[in-house]
């Protein structure tokens, strides 16, 4: 069975803030922390380097992407629209810690985020970044696409539900006031926004992602 790999955590913003040599460690620092910031690096010398910097630096790099389909299913496929906004959620956990945010296709620019909560799940985010989407361009009048990598996600949109199976609880009490906030608004609002899947195989991470893989 082979061992797996150490990582250390940049803490940012949490509780307190530096390096830590465990997930556990690392969780105990942004649970409960509005706007926590943090990610994971293999080497302490790297996480170390990381908190000298600023986390808008590391947040959402990833190495250069190589897609393995062949270059006609490429060319069928074609390049990503960039006058769009992409959205995407991150999960410690399943349930656990999680986040969502939505950013310019683009320049990768974030436009909102919310989070982290102390327990939900990737597919809740997911299905609230969408709504967040688009309330965002129906309020900003934008005629611009919105992207997700979340098929679940457009499903629930589409039905004006979120067809989540996680308990409610006194922990995920704030998260669940969003998800009924964001029904309601799936249900007493009309817009125009096209929904897109993202083609991860062909483009790589969605521009949203949060980098921590």
């Amino acid at each position: 069975m082979s061992k797996k790999k150490k990582k250390y955590y940049t803490v940012w913003k949490g509780h307190h803030t530096g390096v830590f040599e465990s997930w556990e460690d690392c969780k105990a620092q942004i649970k409960d922390f509005q706007g926590a910031q943090y990610k994971s690096f293999v080497t302490f010398d790297a996480a170390k380097k990381a908190l000298k910097g600023s986390y808008k630096d590391y947040i959402g790099k990833s190495k250069k992407f190589t897609s393995e389909l062949s270059e006609a299913q490429l060319k069928k496929i074609g390049q990503p629209n960039y006058n769009s906004v992409s959205v995407d959620a991150a999960s410690s956990g399943n349930p656990g810690i999680m986040e969502y945010r939505g950013v310019d296709t683009k320049t990768k620019k974030q436009l909102f985020i919310q989070g982290p909560f102390p327990e939900g799940t990737n597919n809740i985010g997911e299905f609230l970044a969408l709504v967040h989407g688009l309330a965002f361009l129906k309020q900003h009048n934008s005629d611009r696409i919105l992207y997700t990598d979340s098929k679940i996600a457009m499903s629930w949109v589409r039905k004006k539900t979120c067809n989540t199976k996680l308990p409610r609880n006194e922990k995920n009490a704030k998260l669940f006031e969003l998800v009924d906030r964001g029904v309601k608004w799936l249900n007493e609002n009309t817009y125009t926004t096209t929904i897109v899947k993202w083609e991860t195989k062909a483009w790589g991470e969605i521009p949203a992602d949060f980098g921590r893989k």
